[in-house]
């Protein structure tokens, strides 16, 4: 079944998406070689608990943590840690804020000081391969249009989709239908209408888009060793157009 959110319970969940994307800027000034991504899981942690919200991931499925930290070729999921950040990585920091029970998601790809001409094109492009995405979020519009918009403008310039996740439908738990393929053909799927709340959050590759499990259970990672970068917003489905509950006014 396909949830969809009032406009006050659509408002709540834009209140935890302002959260969430205000940390999203203080991580930004983090980031640099020499910091370790338990760090910032610890000070999402606080910062969530100064806005009067929770990290709704920790605890979902017995995950340990506030956020998931991915660096390099890890695609997504992946454990906070003590090992301090290089010169040239690239780290997808990852959560879901919980503010009065209305719930938001984001990704964000970080540059890790200065990275290769490689890493920052994948950064760049798949950043756009969200808003693009994006744009397909309107009402009367098929799921397959977001993953085949985003899949031909990630493939036209070289890269690679990962196939194995997905965005989702959000509230009010964290993984709702319907799912939000990345790739796919148009005018296919449920059809997108007012009131309903999905992510999108395009993973995309410099090489093939297959992926293999860590032994962890929970991090995946490329199958050739290339960059993964990701990006994700939180939209709602409005008779105006998709409303971002996650932007940063970048």
């Amino acid at each position: 079944m396909i949830n969809r959110k009032t406009k006050r319970e659509i408002e709540l969940m834009n209140e935890a998406g302002t959260i969430l994307a205000n940390c999203h800027k203080e991580i930004a000034k983090m980031i640099k070689p020499g910091i370790t991504t338990i760090e910032i899981n610890e000070f999402v942690e606080a910062y969530l608990k100064k806005h009067d919200a929770t990290p709704e991931q920790k605890g979902f499925h017995g995950y340990e943590y506030a956020t998931c930290a991915s660096i390099n070729d890890e695609i997504c999921h992946g454990f906070p840690r003590n090992t301090p950040l290089k010169e040239g990585d690239i780290v997808t920091v990852d959560m879901v804020v919980n503010y009065r029970g209305g719930l938001a998601d984001s990704a964000w790809s970080y540059r890790v000081g200065n990275v290769s001409e490689e890493a920052d094109r994948l950064l760049k492009l798949t950043k756009e391969a969200l808003y693009i995405g994006i744009e397909q979020c309107v009402e009367g519009n098929r799921i397959g249009d977001i993953g085949h918009a985003i899949q031909t403008f990630a493939e036209g310039h070289g890269l690679s989709v990962v196939r194995d996740f997905s965005g989702h439908g959000i509230g009010p738990t964290l993984h709702e239908q319907p799912m939000i393929p990345h790739y796919g053909t148009s005018g296919t799927g449920p059809r997108l209408k007012e009131g309903m709340v999905i992510t999108v959050e395009p993973m995309l590759n410099l090489g093939l888009y297959h992926s293999i499990m860590g032994d962890n259970g929970w991090t995946a990672r490329t199958v050739d060793g290339e960059l993964s970068a990701q990006y994700e917003h939180t939209i709602a489905i409005t008779s105006e157009g998709p409303l971002i509950l996650t932007e940063q006014d970048e």
